[in-house]
């Protein structure tokens, strides 16, 4: 038995919203603010009811609608208005599934296996006429204010109701006839919801509060034992040294408590020995733990409290207890002997355990917590062996992240991501290894992504924009060029304050196109126009016809169809003669992509960024040619007499290595990158990607 699909309704950003559960842990990605904490939020306070809901946990469209429906001073409700946050938990189960809590809830035999929870927050239709009369008197005496401010208002919830039911399901959109759960006890029994929330107690600040956090912690766990076999067994021994102590205390404490008992004795009463008081010694585990005891650790043989420890460490402590109390809960070990048996389903969520963590530990925690949360479920010891003490139990998770590092060490095809549509106030999520579909079989380029994203730039999951480059060359000068455009342009919104992820994809950008459509993010590709002509090789036919072969050139003497760029011919679908014509020196495939490339500038039409480059900055050349590393040849850049060389000549005949001609224009530039021009494809390009 397990949750396959959640669906969530009108909560806040999650309108419309369904996420894939896997079967053992999902991991959810997105960038801030979409959605993943709502997602805990929602499912704690149907769940747990730790907290309710308000007005403003509605989805502002939804808040829109309703606010439509008044009228003047009136509202005016249809018959079929439905104002609720919903959530639906889609079970699967099997023929081999205990049933014995399910089976009240199935209304249908044949429906696959699946039932439906859902869970409700709504207007309750019995107080219609009650909110008409109560928001009439309101804005008497607050005109200006809307039927939500009403509702904000600390009486808002009493024109609300909660309702658990059961529903019949037809299919992925339709859900047939529905029958109210007012057992609460029975949806406890059949699912357990527990979470460790991102705003965890962790602080190593002496000036925090005086119970330290893991020492709480540790009161926390031993309090968990109560109750429960581990208890009798492990706890019995602290137990009886506590009993022995308190008989020592008691003979002491008279002595102690002296002057202040033979004071309270005088107002005893006339009968010596009446209302008399006692101090005497009654320890607990509990309290002994939570007020006397210390986590500390040892360093270089020496003791140190706790709040001496960097904050990742007490981060992962604080999650290690956790988790020890929450999976006790699971097994429901605190229940009354008969109530001992864990729930059909359990959820645990944990929400952005990276907190303070530097990138190796993120990637020790991704890999240890799927060994711990699938030998837990199993009953076994660390060692992997069965513990007798340990019932089984079904356990799903969800982690939220926002840690590239954690992304690359977890299961691809177990993300989902979160991400805002086009659409105002909703995000929807989407499962990673649907991504697979969208690539044609018989590649391997889905597995091309997948490697390239674990290797090199799992932060494009939670980044806003992304540039796409050939190489090293536009890695080193782009942060630079940025610089240079916020310094120049003086934008609202610099280029280097944005979140932009810079990828090297050489030859291979047309594979990340569906990728990046996945993700939904702004990107911009530089590339290169690499001109062409076909000349005769060395090789024959069979026939003995000379074979041609392509070779670069300028542009002038490149063939009619001559580029090599493959991301030109896939994303444009243009040959070299329509580039040649464009006025533009990008096309905008769409409103998220924009393909940046050479075009004709002060009478050159360039080839490479190196060719592009030089032809509009001889002068700054020129003036630092002895000291640039990466030329050769630079007497090409002085000849007189005669016609100069072009860019493109200069280009293929003196730079010596990319890269380091690219750190020599670093090297070489003023503070504000003032003394050298950026070839205008780039900049407009940039210009396009900051709006």
């Amino acid at each position: 038995m397990k949750i396959q699909k959640i669906k969530i309704q009108n909560f806040r950003l999650l309108k419309d919203f369904e996420i894939d559960l896997e079967d053992d842990l999902s991991l959810v990605l997105g960038k801030n603010n979409t959605g993943k904490t709502s997602m805990l939020a929602v499912m704690e306070k149907f769940l747990t009811e730790k907290s309710g809901f308000s007005i403003n946990d509605f989805n502002l469209d939804n808040q829109e609608k309703l606010k439509s429906l008044v009228k003047g001073k009136s509202i005016s409700f249809p018959d079929d208005f439905e104002f609720r946050i919903q959530l639906l938990l889609q079970i699967n189960y099997t023929d081999t599934d205990n049933l014995r809590n399910l089976s009240p809830l199935i209304l249908k035999l044949d429906t696959n296996n699946i039932i439906v929870l859902g869970f409700e927050y709504l207007l309750n239709p019995q107080q219609f006429g009650h909110l008409k009369a109560d928001f009439e008197i309101y804005l008497n005496e607050n005109k200006s204010k809307s039927i939500i401010d009403f509702l904000r208002l600390p009486l808002g919830s009493k024109y609300f109701k909660s309702e658990t039911k059961s529903y019949e399901y037809i299919d992925e959109k339709t859900l047939g006839k529905s029958q109210e759960v007012t057992d609460k006890k029975l949806i406890s029994k059949i699912i357990n919801f527990q979470s460790i929330k991102a705003k965890r107690e962790v602080n190593n600040s002496d000036t925090n509060r005086p119970d330290k956090t893991l020492s709480k912690l540790s009161s926390d766990y031993y309090e968990s034992l109560e109750n429960t076999l581990e208890e009798e067994i492990t706890i019995k021994e602290l137990n009886k040294k506590l009993e022995d102590t308190d008989k020592e205390l008691d003979k002491v404490y008279p002595k102690v408590f002296k002057n202040v008992l033979d004071k309270v004795e005088l107002f005893g009463g006339k009968i010596k020995g009446e209302s008399l008081i006692k101090v005497v010694s009654t320890l607990q585990g509990k309290n002994i733990l939570k007020e006397n005891t210390s986590v500390v650790y040892e360093y270089a043989k020496t003791m140190l409290p706790e709040d001496y420890n960097g904050l990742g460490y007490l981060n992962l402590f604080s999650i290690i207890f956790d988790l020890e109390i929450l999976f006790r809960k699971f097994r429901k070990e605190e229940e009354i002997k008969e109530d001992q048996i864990p729930a059909d389903i359990n959820l645990l969520f944990i929400e952005e355990p990276e907190a303070h963590t530097h990138p190796q530990m993120q990637h020790v925690f991704i890999k240890n917590i799927n060994e711990i949360l699938t030998k837990e479920r199993k009953g076994l010891n660390l060692e992997g062996k069965r513990d007798l003490n340990k019932s089984k139990f079904k356990l799903q998770s969800i982690i939220t992240t926002h840690s590239s590092h954690i992304a690359v060490e977890s299961d691809f095809d177990a993300i989902k991501y979160f991400r805002k549509t086009k659409k105002k106030n909703e995000v929807h999520s989407r499962n990673l290894k649907d991504l697979k579909n969208e690539y044609e079989k018989g590649t391997n380029q889905y597995q091309f992504l997948k490697q390239y994203l674990t290797l090199n730039r799992a932060e494009l999951f939670f980044a806003d924009k992304a540039v796409l480059i050939e190489g090293d060359t536009e890695q080193i000068i782009l942060p630079a060029m940025m610089h240079k455009l916020d310094k120049e342009e003086k934008f609202d919104f610099p280029l280097l304050s944005q979140n932009i992820s810079t990828i090297e994809v050489g030859a291979y950008a047309h594979i990340f196109e569906n990728f990046l459509d996945f993700i939904g993010i702004k990107s911009l590709l530089i590339t290169d126009l690499d001109a062409y002509k076909m000349v005769p090789s060395k090789r024959t036919t069979k026939e003995g016809k000379v074979i041609l072969e392509p070779k670069a050139c300028a542009l002038d003497d490149a063939d009619i169809k001559g580029t090599s760029n493959e991301s030109l011919t896939h994303f444009l679908k243009k040959d070299v003669s329509e580039l040649i014509a464009s006025e533009k020196n990008y096309l905008i495939k769409s409103d998220f992509l924009c393909v940046a490339f050479q075009h004709k500038e002060e009478d050159h039409h360039a080839r490479s960024f190196e060719d592009a480059f030089i032809h509009i900055n001889k002068p700054f050349i020129k003036s630092n040619i002895g000291n640039f590393k990466g030329l050769k040849n630079i007497k090409n850049f002085s000849l007189s007499g005669g016609e100069e060389m072009t860019a493109y000549d200069l280009a293929s005949s003196c730079i010596k290595k990319k890269t380091h001609f690219a750190l020599d224009i670093l090297f070489h530039s003023d503070e504000n990158y003032g003394n050298w021009r950026i070839p205008v494809y780039i900049k407009d390009g940039l210009v396009w990607l900051q709006k």
